[in-house]
């Protein structure tokens, strides 16, 4: 880190942090992003979705963005966040932060955009995790085209599966739904998976099959085997919001349909946080964001910061001028 106090601190390194950083460097902002490296997308091998990046690979749209960002004067570091704490005001009334990293290094900003993500935490079948995001997957805009017209398997631990069956059902004609954990669909859930020609199976999945590097199958509690070449699960989305825990700010429940799906931190859409000063973007206040809207999402909030930031400039200015 290259001084002591920034105007704006990012927690985070990805699409979003790496947009509002791009943003605030364009608007003459001393910046300063602090980045785990541990991004959500790391096990894909392209990005899907982003107009203009169509199939980049996560890492190369990252070293893009780096470079795009501190082509601006943003300093970019390697570090965990810790916490982060309020400042007292100054004499004038000026917002502060500190923000301390696990190694025990500290900084100050003027402002605190916090980007750090989500967590995918994944069913407990032996296997599962090592074909993340290859062929075990969640989202049908992001994969469903590259494994359309393949054996697909559902693995249902909750009532969203047999939405998640139909859904698939739109890139294969050959889905399975597997009840595993979940529950015993309706009378008409069956109805419509006879319809769309979904297969249901009975039975707890015990495991993977895995030939060459691919995945080939699953294998029931029973020893029976089902040729599959995709494993679509459905991950439970909990937001890295220690940072934003640490400042007071507390994760609540997101739900579809009903169902809990995860933890998110509520901004307003700006990303503005409850706390002043305190913004958010991405992952870890839109669980259901895909790469290109987090970006989006990082540039609304660098400009939102900026804005606020001149308000404050213009506030001091006033102030001295009157003394």
């Amino acid at each position: 880190m290259k001084q002591q106090r920034y105007d704006v601190v990012i927690v985070g390194g990805g699409a979003a942090g790496l947009s509002g950083a791009l943003a605030l460097g364009r608007a003459r902002r001393s910046v300063l992003v602090i980045d785990a490296g541990e991004p959500r997308n790391a096990p894909a091998s392209h990005i899907h979705n982003y107009l203009g990046r169509e199939s980049t690979p996560p890492g190369e749209l990252l070293a893009i963005g780096r470079g795009e960002a501190a082509g601006y004067g943003a300093e970019i570091v390697e570090g965990r966040v810790a916490s982060a704490e309020r400042l007292p005001e100054s004499g004038e009334g000026e917002q502060g932060f500190r923000v301390v990293t696990e190694d025990g290094r500290s900084v100050e900003a003027r402002r605190l955009l916090v980007t750090t993500g989500l967590v995918d935490e994944l069913p407990p079948v032996p296997g599962l995790a090592e074909r993340w995001g290859r062929e075990v997957l969640h989202c049908p805009y992001c994969h469903g085209h590259e494994v359309a017209d393949r054996p697909i398997g559902v693995l249902s631990t909750g009532p969203l599966a047999v939405h998640q069956a139909l859904m698939w059902r739109q890139w294969s004609d050959d889905v399975t739904l597997f009840l595993h954990t979940g529950p015993e669909p309706t009378e008409e859930e069956y109805e419509q998976l006879a319809a769309r020609g979904v297969a249901v199976v009975d039975g707890e999945v015990a495991s993977l099959e895995v030939t060459d590097d691919r995945l080939t199958g699953v294998t029931l509690a029973s020893g029976q085997v089902i040729l599959r070449e995709a494993l679509v699960v459905q991950a439970r989305f909990t937001a890295r919001s220690a940072v934003l825990e640490s400042l007071g700010l507390k994760p609540v429940a997101q739900e579809m349909g009903g169902v809990v799906i995860g933890s998110y931190i509520p901004t307003d859409p700006t990303g503005a946080t409850e706390v002043p000063g305190v913004w958010a973007a991405g992952n870890v206040t839109r669980l259901t964001e895909q790469v290109i809207g987090a970006a989006a999402a990082g540039l609304m909030a660098g400009g939102a910061v900026n804005g606020d930031l001149i308000t404050e400039d213009t506030r001091l200015a006033v102030a001295a001028r009157r003394a």
